[in-house]
């Protein structure tokens, strides 16, 4: 969606919606910008598509230089947090938040930068810090998929050995999301476990 507003008779504004193509995500927010940043915001888009193209046939090398030119063009919260992702695959994980901590930095109200570092401190073993990051994810106001931080809480929860906790997070993640299999498989298990 692109819609001209004068701002004034020297300058020319542009609101601008982007979208990334995947599922309902936006490509950042909604924005008021010159003619210029719209453009490069435009190419960051595209950059952008590139990069997830690779990074889903496996060329995770290019996909890391298309998410950078992506966020030289014009820095969005959704290219660092898939430049983390991509980061993760390659087993970085340190990257991986540094790359998602610049993408709060840049819109801090995108959800899936945090639940991403509370991932990513799984990985590392660091449970305790993850559970704030969850937390924040849940709460943020850009977020298309609040099932993904309650499934992972759930993780931690059982990990830590609070299961009726966990339970309940496995269970806001399938009320959210009916179809999500892997809360659903967590739900039961762990139910079995109990019974």
């Amino acid at each position: 969606m692109t819609e001209k507003i004068h701002a004034n008779e020297s300058e020319t504004r542009v609101r601008i919606a982007l979208d990334t193509g995947i599922g309902e995500m936006p490509f950042g927010r909604e924005e008021l910008l010159t003619e210029e940043q719209a453009s490069g915001k435009r190419e960051a888009l595209r950059l952008f598509q590139s990069a997830y193209e690779a990074q889903m046939r496996g060329d995770l090398d290019e996909a890391v230089n298309l998410y950078k030119e992506s966020v030289a063009s014009y820095p969005t919260a959704e290219a660092y947090t898939f430049l983390g992702w991509t980061y993760s695959f390659m087993s970085l994980t340190d990257e991986a938040i540094a790359e998602c901590h610049r993408a709060i930095e840049v819109d801090p109200d995108f959800g899936n930068p945090y639940n991403d570092i509370g991932a990513y401190l799984i990985e590392q073993s660091n449970l305790y810090a993850a559970i704030p990051w969850f937390h924040r994810a849940m709460s943020a106001p850009r977020y298309e998929s609040y099932f993904y931080p309650h499934f992972n809480l759930g993780r931690v929860y059982e990990s830590l050995g609070r299961a009726y906790d966990a339970l309940r997070e496995y269970k806001v993640a399938i009320d959210l999301n009916p179809k999500y299999a892997l809360a659903l498989r967590a739900f039961r298990k762990l139910q079995a476990k109990l019974n």
